[in-house]
């Protein structure tokens, strides 16, 4: 007699259950002399060890699809349990756009050619920059990003920063704690991770500093390794902020800095220091650059024209 415990914390595990857990009944009929059991998000196998190996295997095949694919009809995960070569028929040629399954199984993908090249840059590189206006999705992927390797166990904990600038506010006049202040500043960030993360665990995650969200000046005289950092909202750091920022990346780290140049907030006598660095970091090898634009947009339909409008403008000006 033999035990395993298999973890599905890589899928929605309602994927993997069926409705009515129909799909872990049609695992236990193939396995009928195995004792298995469900746990939340893990799937505990007792029986004889060859029975346990066999069982084992299937469900990788399963979990593997999952991973790639994000949904797995009956008919078909039947079918995986009979005949194991045919999991490679089935593949989905746009498998690798989901990232990872948030709570109530919401699938969580890149959705434009560009976030999709953004995904493969971070993939290939440590560092990458991530540049274009509002609502391209820049933030969400990268936070995405950052779950997904968090998931996977490539890092061991997200750091997600931003300068704490005023656009148009007075940070001082705010009500609370200096903490109080400064939240409001980072809710995109909760936000994203609200989307991805059920709420008890992020708050677990949140209160053990797995997944830590700060101030860019709380990262100074910090080694930020073994983490995927995020440094969002970069026009708003200065030169020297944004030196610091890129030198406190350990070398088990990755870092994703995004921002959009044409919503600079700092004072008129302070220069963002974004494109300066993406001017002279660009050819460096191991650092990545992506421009987003309007096409990128995922937000309300009427946003793209805002976005033509205000660039459409500011060339009027210019000349």
């Amino acid at each position: 007699m033999t035990e395993s415990i298999i973890s599905l914390d890589s899928i929605n595990p309602i994927e993997f259950f069926g409705v009515n857990n129909g799909k872990l009944d049609l695992l236990k009929k193939k396995f009928p002399l195995l004792k298995i059991l469900s746990r939340g998000t893990q799937l505990k196998l007792s029986g004889a060890p060859e029975e346990v190996a066999t069982a084992q295997e299937k469900i990788g095949q399963i979990i593997s699809y999952l991973e790639r694919n994000g949904n797995l009809s009956e008919n078909y995960f039947e079918q995986i349990l009979g005949d194991e070569e045919r999991v490679d028929n089935f593949k989905d040629r746009n498998s690798n756009d989901i990232l990872v399954f948030g709570p109530n199984g919401r699938n969580v993908k890149a959705r434009t050619a560009n976030q999709k090249k953004m995904v493969a840059l971070a993939d290939k590189n440590d560092i990458i920059f991530a540049i274009g206006p509002a609502g391209t999705g820049k933030t969400y992927t990268a936070v995405a990003l950052a779950v997904r390797a968090l998931k996977n166990k490539a890092v061991r904990k997200i750091i997600l920063t931003r300068p704490a600038v005023e656009a148009g506010e007075n940070l001082g006049f705010l009500p609370g704690d200096l903490k109080e202040k400064i939240d409001p500043y980072l809710r995109p960030l909760y936000d994203a991770l609200d989307d991805m993360i059920p709420a008890d665990k992020l708050s677990y995650f949140m209160t053990n500093r797995v997944i830590e969200i700060a101030p860019l000046a709380y990262m100074r005289g910090r080694t930020l390794d073994n983490a995927f950092i995020i440094l969002d909202e970069a026009q708003n750091a200065t030169d020297l902020q944004l030196k610091m920022f890129l030198t406190r990346i350990g070398s088990s780290a990755k870092a994703i800095i995004t921002g959009d140049l044409t919503q600079i907030d700092l004072p008129k006598n302070q220069k963002s220091g974004l494109e300066k660095a993406t001017r002279i970091l660009r050819h460096v090898e191991g650092i990545g650059y992506l421009q987003l634009d309007e096409e990128d947009v995922v937000r309300h339909r009427l946003v793209k024209a805002i976005i033509r409008a205000y660039d459409a403008a500011k060339e009027r000006e210019e000349h």
